[in-house]
């Protein structure tokens, strides 16, 4: 009789703790700390706008003034062969185009983003916080901070390490060792590997927003990933998120349909070799799957899915957008 009764506990007990653990994974939420309007603008303040950061002289990375920054314009353009343009906005700050193109059975969609300053490409938490689990809709975290375009970021809420660096603010600095994506004061985007320098010197050297998914899809205008890679055990072909850089201050952000009949997806190396033949010098893989989504001018513009599933938005740690 004891056997049966320990047996009962045991298995009990391992019923409970499994449940907590699946708890904290993916339901309980954990606000560490309000980050609504914090913001570093320091670094593209008009007395500092003309410093060389001199830790990333390898790089060729100048700061602009602020009066080289005042038009918004871009020496190089992207490929839209076989593309459709269906969105176009612009303001003072940015000129964005919004392309589809179909490519391997999918539909992609491209915002073609050309700012006067990279203090246009902003970041966003979900609910204002910086936390496990604290999740939101793209589109809705867009809305609340008066997003005209908007992806989902890396859901950096997922993972315990990994460089979060948001609006010129350290909030992690725990490295996990790999590449990130830095984008910096002066424009220009670089791949970083996150065990070189700290994130704090990161910053000190003109690093606005960093983002730790990845991997790097492009760097140098070549292909910087195998053709069998894959992020973790996620599928073969699927939804995708990555941003990229044609020029200085010139972006783009791209979202690609899949796992539906109509869009097939993509591998991590199609979605490289996609971003290359539209001319980009650097390109990083951001969370996919179900969280990948694009919103434009109070819509979504692709179809967000799961598996197949009806369109549905996933909640996401964070946002990239330009507001209005």
């Amino acid at each position: 009789m004891k056997k049966y009764i320990y047996s009962i506990t045991f298995s009990l007990i391992l019923s409970a703790f499994t449940a907590f653990v699946l708890l904290d994974t993916f339901v309980i939420s954990q606000p560490m700390q309000n980050v609504q309007g914090q913001v570093n603008n320091s670094m593209f303040d008009s007395s500092t706008a003309d410093k060389t950061y001199s830790d990333n002289a390898d790089s060729e990375i100048n700061t602009k003034t602020a009066e080289s920054q005042s038009s918004v314009s871009s020496d190089k353009s992207i490929s839209t062969d076989g593309a459709s343009l269906i969105g176009e906005y612009q303001n003072e700050q940015a000129d964005i185009k919004l392309y589809e193109y179909h490519y391997e059975s999918t539909a992609v969609y491209v915002a073609d983003i050309v700012v006067s300053s990279s203090e246009y490409i902003k970041t966003a938490f979900a609910n204002d916080y910086y936390g496990k689990n604290v999740t939101d809709k793209t589109s809705s975290i867009a809305q609340q901070n008066n997003a005209i375009l908007a992806i989902n970021g890396d859901y950096y809420g997922a993972r315990e390490s990994g460089y979060v660096i948001r609006n010129g603010v350290v909030y992690r600095d725990t490295n996990d060792g790999k590449d990130l994506l830095c984008v910096y004061a002066d424009g220009t985007m670089k791949i970083v590997n996150s065990g070189e320098k700290s994130a704090q010197e990161l910053v000190n050297e003109g690093v606005w927003q960093a983002f730790s998914f990845g991997p790097a899809l492009v760097e140098n205008s070549q292909i910087d990933v195998s053709v069998n890679a894959e992020v973790g055990k996620a599928m073969a072909s699927n939804p995708r998120t990555a941003v990229g850089m044609i020029d200085t201050c010139h972006y783009v952000f791209v979202v690609s349909d899949g796992r539906t009949s109509e869009s097939k997806g993509l591998s991590l190396y199609q979605l490289a070799t996609f971003m290359q033949s539209i001319g980009v010098d650097t390109a990083y893989n951001l969370d996919g799957g179900g969280s990948s989504t694009l919103y434009f001018n109070g819509e979504i513009i692709n179809y967000p899915t799961t598996s197949g599933r009806s369109m549905k938005e996933r909640g996401v740690s964070d946002i990239v957008y330009i507001t209005k």
